[in-house]
Parts: structure tokens; C-alpha cells; sequence
């Protein structure tokens, strides 16, 4: 499956979640990764992000997509060196 990866974290965390996330995906954006992943690292992945974040001040968001069939990419501005085709 394909993901996007989307966080906004308390500054005291911002690199440890980016971090964990580098592991699995590829870093977009400050706080945007995506990638393929199979579901096992992406549990794997999600259980990190738990371990990591504050429920009361976090926020983490996972689109996922089990078909790029019909989706297109745009991107207006700068590219990313390690940028996916989506």
C-alpha cells in the first residue's frame, strides 16, 4: 500500500518522530512523509509513533491508499531530492 504520513508534534518531539518516520518513509516535507509500506511496518511503525506521542498535544495523521490507479501528483515549487512519484 502507499501512505502519506502527516504529523504536528510538540517541538520536544518533532525529531524523534522524524526520526522514527525516516525509517520507514521518505521525508516530502517538514512534517510529511510517504512511501510504500507493507502493513506489518506500518503497525510497527504506528506502535513508534505511540510510544513517542502525547495524545493530549500530538497529532498524526495516516492517509492510506491501497491504489495509485486513479491518483496523480502536482507539485508547484520546490522538489524534493528523494521525491516519490505518486
Amino acid at each position: 500500500m502507499f501512505v502519506i504520513l502527516v504529523y504536528d508534534v510538540n517541538a520536544k518531539r518533532t525529531n524523534k518522530v522524524m526520526k522514527t518516520c525516516r525509517k520507514y518513509l521518505i521525508h516530502v516535507q517538514r512534517s510529511v512523509f510517504e512511501g510504500k509500506i507493507t502493513e506489518a511496518k506500518l503497525e510497527k511503525l504506528k506502535k513508534e509513533i505511540k510510544k513517542i506521542c502525547h495524545d493530549d498535544e500530538d497529532s498524526v495523521m495516516i492517509y492510506k491508499f491501497d491504489s495509485l490507479k486513479y491518483s496523480t501528483k502536482e507539485v508547484i515549487g520546490l522538489i524534493m531530492a528523494n521525491d516519490n512519484i505518486l
